[in-house]
């Protein structure tokens, strides 16, 4: 059994022969039979996957929650007192529930299995001293390791050795151009992954060059395993909305039980039987429970999925609807979210002037010349240019100013050139001419470039290159680089003939200099725009990024996150690593920019700021954001340049990639969360309608409605306006209200009072019927059909007042005829089909007997219309003196 214990050390900051030893190889490799020990005690280079819970096991873990509990009792006291169509009902929205649970469960399941699909499935391995071919999952801590151009690095790696080696990490960087790999120690042991330069990291891409490395991590001992480790262990957050159902389930039934209790009581107290008293008690328990909520808050979060899948945000967890119009934090990965994840010139520095990409610039310029030149990006295809995202911006600048490169290249082919090499920081190639002259062009680092070049061209005017220009030159480099720009230098020289020998001595001396471009991942437009309405709305947006502090200063700058000024918002990872984790606590809101973090940074950003009691989005597309993604009260991935990984761990995809989306997702968001209390004020009132109506005929000796009345009422009357209300459009000022705050329940915002005033008046209204029904009777000296008019008016009333004041519903404090009455036909549709169901049960013969009902005249009929009616200029003038005592 493998079980042995990985070395787990800094090696970036140790001499190669060190590290050797430590693993007792050499660079001859390991032995067939010494690697095959070491996966004895190691085990294989793979992530270890969690055991999978079985269907049936998650089916049963959905009936945890405090108001499944109380509705699968109040299902079972139904049924145990012969309410079967009770019983039924409440059951099938329980399992509905249940069902629907299921299909949302196991984010870090897929995310680890997304972890194992990226890894490489073979590498190149020195054995025995000869180079073969392996599976991946056999390499073991000791294992000489080849790698080049296209490959999948294996497992992580000390290098020793580097041929221009480059590799792409920016899924767990963040860094959005691939890392040039060096040989030199790290002198810092705390620096973070992207500064490890002579490392490679298992699952990312080489890009550029050769190497080679000897692995020094495998499987779940890695960096990626690492995020696998905490993928599997992050707790599951309890999304607001499954802590307000909780909570209000627990309210009612404590105020359910209590209300059944004195009813009891109070009916012995007045003489009734007690078998009566224990069946009117319990059936009016029963039809407090909003029995259908579960079902109907499933229904409206259903319904705001569809609508957000519509404009690019794809939910996979039902909750997540809801959480994001609470979100009061955007923590958000920089590279291909807030950017666009693509090298774009920005500056051309040329003729002594600084200019933007967008100014026009002569097309024989020799800028433009060596950019192209100097250049490996592979145009074969007809739209996607291929290679490092430096080079391919460069290509892409100059077709953006309509020259034909192909055309170009074919007229001046390569014939020779000298590769880029880290350590001297240049590359050169050199092209044949028309006239049979040859053109050498050379880019690279300006520092480096300048000590080459002997002359500056200034236009088309070869001048000498004196001290006061290089220092012209060299400032304008710090200028450009201050702003975030990666510098590239352009130098070229023509010759009549190609050397005997070509290297750095022979090609890239006494130089031309022609200019520098600037290059940067430039900010998304729109995620400008989505930051400041984000910021209107209360909610802050945080950058984190594996990039460099002052690149993501820059960047954060231009977004609008930050002012001028404001540079101690800006912290770095190792800056963090110094803070503890109670003081960071306490210090979180003074930070807006995360720069070269890992992902445990992100992680404990999460948890600060949740600590701190706000609700935190985390936006990510790369593996190094999936632990955050997980912890985040929801988390936000890309679907075009995420990872499956990302995806997998994220309880929101934007299927356009854009910043902008989490906006209008946020707005939809704030939206089913205000419907969902409208559905709660409009269930709960007339709830609370039928409690105070029963109980208080009960304590004047009342005998209004029976439980299948009751229960129709609730059927009919409840469901189809409650969905409904669901469908309510936003609000105008939604986005202009501030986050209501992790302590916000479904009663706040004046949803408490309103509950209880409106149930007061629909029991008031409801008990005023009755009494007018019995005291005004059509058929005198009857008791039996006075009994029976009287119950008749009754259920009428009780159930066309429920009807009537979900149009009250439609806002909390503004007026129905500012919010509109006419805007939702899907609500009108559904009182029409709740209020010809009502009227079918007592106008239709037969089935009126079946429900103790009977036909009303003209008289009567006024009478509950407009005591039904009634409900609505009631509560206007009552929004009325809110609203003004509230101002």
């Amino acid at each position: 059994m493998a079980n042995k214990e990985q070395i787990r050390e800094p090696f970036f900051a140790q001499d190669v022969e060190t590290v050797f030893n430590k693993f007792e190889t050499s660079k001859e490799g390991l032995s067939t039979s010494e690697a095959e020990k070491r996966i004895e005690s190691y085990g294989h280079n793979q992530l270890n996957e969690e055991k999978q819970k079985s269907i049936i096991v998650k089916f049963f873990e959905q009936f945890k929650d405090f108001m499944i509990l109380v509705l699968i009792a109040a299902a079972l006291i139904s049924a145990f007192f012969g309410d079967a169509a009770d019983a039924v009902i409440i059951l099938a929205v329980v399992i509905l529930n249940a069902v629907l649970g299921v299909f949302q469960e196991a984010k870090a399941e897929e995310a680890i299995a997304s972890l194992k699909k990226m890894s490489s499935p073979e590498a190149r391995v020195r054995r025995n001293g000869s180079v073969v071919h392996i599976k991946s999952e056999e390499l073991v801590p000791g294992d000489i390791v080849l790698l080049e151009a296209g490959d999948v690095v294996p497992a992580d790696m000390r290098l020793f050795e580097n041929a221009s080696l480059k590799i792409e990490e920016s899924a767990l960087t963040g860094e959005s151009v691939p890392v040039e790999k060096e040989l030199t120690l790290v002198e810092d042991e705390k620096v973070g992954i992207g500064d490890r330069k002579n490392m490679a990291f298992m699952n990312s891409n080489v890009t550029y060059g050769r190497g080679e490395g000897i692995i020094v991590g495998t499987g779940m001992a890695t960096e990626v395993g690492k995020i696998a480790t905490m993928l599997a262990s992050s707790e599951e957050t309890m999304t607001p909305l499954q802590h307000n159902l909780n909570r209000l389930g627990k309210y009612l039934t404590i105020a359910i039980i209590v209300i059944a209790v004195v009813m009891f009581a109070v009916g012995l107290y007045n003489g009734r039987e007690v078998v009566e008293m224990l069946l009117t008690s319990i059936s009016l328990a029963v039809a407090a429970i909003p029995e259908g909520l579960p079902a109907i808050v499933t229904i409206i979060l259903s319904l705001g999925t569809q609508k957000m899948a519509k404009r690019k945000a794809l939910i996979r967890n039902l909750p997540a609807v809801e959480t994001l119009g609470s979100t009061d934090i955007i923590c958000s990965d920089k590279t291909g979210t807030l950017t666009m994840n693509q090298m774009t010139v920005e500056k051309i520095y040329t003729n002594k002037a600084l200019q933007d990409a967008n100014e026009e610039i002569a097309m024989d310029s020799p800028v433009m010349k060596v950019m192209t030149y100097a250049n490996d990006t592979n145009m074969s295809g007809e739209e996607e240019l291929i290679g490092d995202p430096t080079e391919t911006a460069l290509v892409q600048y100059a077709l953006d100013k309509k020259m034909d490169v192909k055309k170009v290249l074919a007229n001046e082919p390569r014939v020779a050139e000298v590769p880029f090499e880290s350590e001297r920081k240049l590359m050169s190639t050199i092209h044949k001419m028309a006239d049979g002259m040859y053109f050498i062009a050379t880019k690279g680092a300006p520092d480096e470039l300048l000590k080459r070049c002997t002359k500056v061209d200034i236009n088309g005017e070869l001048q000498q290159l004196t001290d006061e220009s290089r220092t012209a030159i060299l400032d304008t480099n710090h200028d450009m680089a201050t702003q975030a720009l990666r510098v590239l230098a352009m130098a070229y020289k023509v010759v009549s003939a190609v050397p005997s020998e070509v290297n750095t001595q022979t090609i890239e001396t006494d130089l031309i200099y022609a200019g520098m471009v600037g290059m940067i991942d430039p900010e998304r437009e729109e995620a400008k725009d989505s930051i400041s309405v984000a910021k209107t709305a209360g909610i802050r947006s945080v950058m984190i990024t594996g990039d460099h502090k002052d690149t993501a200063t820059a960047i954060a700058k231009r977004l609008g996150i930050i002012e001028e000024g404001q540079e101690e918002a800006v912290i770095t990872g190792a800056e963090l690593d110094e803070i503890d984790d109670n003081v960071f606590a306490k210090s979180v809101k003074k930070y807006s920019v995360y720069a070269r973090v890992s992902p445990e940074h992100k992680v404990r950003i999460v948890k600060a700021w949740q600590k701190a009691g706000k609700i935190v989005a985390m936006t990510g597309d790369g593996v190094n954001d999936a632990p955050a993604l997980n912890t985040a009260d929801i988390g936000v991935g890309m679907g075009i340049t995420g990872t499956e990984v990302s995806k997998g761990a994220s309880d929101m995809v934007l299927a356009d990639d854009n910043f902008a989306t989490i906006v209008v997702a946020v707005e939809e968001g704030r939206k089913v969360f205000t419907n969902i209390q409208k559905a709660i004020q409009f269930l709960l009132s007339a709830n609370l309608g039928e409690v105070l109506t029963l109980f208080i005929a009960t304590l004047l000796g009342w005998s209004v409605l029976g439980p299948v009345h009751i229960l129709w009422i609730n059927l009919v009357t409840d469901t189809f306006p409650a969905i409904a209300l669901g469908l309510e459009p936003a609000e105008e000022d939604i986005m202009q209200e501030k986050p209501r705050g992790k302590e916000a329940t479904f009663f706040s915002n004046g949803v408490f009072p309103s509950i209880i005033y409106q149930g007061i008046l629909e029991g008031a209204i409801t008990l005023m019927v009755y009494w007018w029904a019995t005291h005004n009777p059509v058929h005198v000296g009857n008791e039996e059909l006075i009994h029976l008019d009287a119950l008749t008016m009754t259920f009428a009333t009780l159930g066309l007042l429920q009807l009537f004041h979900a149009f009250n519903v439609k806002s909390i404090e503004k007026s129905l005829f500012t919010v509109g009455i006419f805007k939702n036909k899907i609500f009108n549709l559904a009182i029409l089909t709740s209020a010809i169901l009502l009227g079918v049960v007592i106008l239709v013969p037969g089935l009126n007997s079946w429900f103790s009902v009977t036909t009303l005249n003209m008289e009567q009929w006024l009478i509950v219309l407009g005591a039904s009616f009634s409900i609505i200029p009631i509560v206007e003038i009552i929004k009325f003196f809110i609203r003004k005592f509230s101002k």
